[in-house]
């Protein structure tokens, strides 16, 4: 496995892990009543800074064991990973362009925060996981 699909891997079990525990988290402190009751800033702060942080940690880990094993490999790349990476990019950010067309109507619809804020944090976790997706199934497919 390549430096960079490395990476993906890292960052996509990240998001999927962290987007669990922010639903599980929500829900919880609903507790039955309302989503738009529940203190979420705190939450998402949280969350969203451990999946950096757990990212980098993963990522940094995973390439020193592979480094252990195949010490010339790691960090590099070459043109198919920035193809695939620029192939990803555009994938992810059609999930960035709909949530942020819904935050626009939520906006128009004067929606209570908790729901621009959850439509803007779903649309990034969703980029970031299709996103990834996608680069995971180039590297082990191919770039039609």
């Amino acid at each position: 496995m390549v430096y960079e699909e490395r990476n993906i891997w890292a960052s996509l079990i990240v998001s999927v892990i962290g987007t669990i525990v922010y639903v599980v988290i929500v829900l919880q402190q609903a507790d039955g009543g309302p989503l738009t009751d529940v203190d979420w800033v705190p939450i998402m702060l949280w969350v969203i800074g451990a999946g950096i942080v757990g990212a980098i940690v993963l990522s940094i880990v995973w390439g020193i064991l592979a480094g252990m094993f195949d010490p010339d490999g790691v960090g590099k790349s070459d043109q198919r990973d920035r193809d695939i990476a620029h192939m990803s990019t555009r994938v992810g950010q059609a999930f960035l362009i709909i949530a942020g067309l819904g935050v626009l109507i939520l906006c128009a619809f004067e929606a209570d925060w908790f729901w621009i804020a959850n439509t803007m944090y779903f649309g990034f976790a969703l980029s970031s996981i299709v996103g990834g997706i996608a680069s995971v199934i180039a590297y082990r497919r191919g770039l039609v």
